[in-house]
């Protein structure tokens, strides 16, 4: 089975969590942290930067790595490195995303989360 390598941003701001509605793909209408696939050559930080640049038309600060998360699809086995980040810059336009909402932590269930994001939102919960 073939590995996908992505990395997600996990923006903050004040007590709020940034959560994104995909709109195209497999996984359309599902909830997930923005991000994306690593390029040849790219660090994980470096990826989530230019990636929210793309998507969202912002410049974020990547802070601590969360944890990586390691999630076996039908088709690929995903490995995601999440981090904590905050906005420098930018008003996070979608450009690729249907929704987005800025969730408190007791909001996090109010969605519908990608299977990988799920134990990440647990997580995200107690801290």
């Amino acid at each position: 089975m073939k590995t996908v390598k992505v990395a997600a941003a996990v923006i903050i701001h004040g007590d709020k969590i940034f959560a994104t509605q995909r709109g195209y793909g497999e996984f359309k209408d599902g909830w997930e942290f923005p991000g994306g696939k690593l390029e040849e050559g790219e660090t994980s930080e470096q990826a989530l930067v230019r990636e929210i640049r793309e998507e969202l038309d912002t410049e974020i600060e990547v802070g601590d790595l969360i944890e990586t998360v390691e999630y076996d699809y039908p088709t690929f086995h995903l490995s995601m490195d999440c981090f904590f980040c905050t906005v420098k810059s930018g008003n996070l336009v979608l450009k690729e995303h249907e929704a987005a909402r800025w969730l408190t932590k007791e909001e996090l269930d109010s969605v519908e989360w990608l299977p990988a994001d799920i134990g990440l939102i647990e997580k995200l919960k107690v801290t």
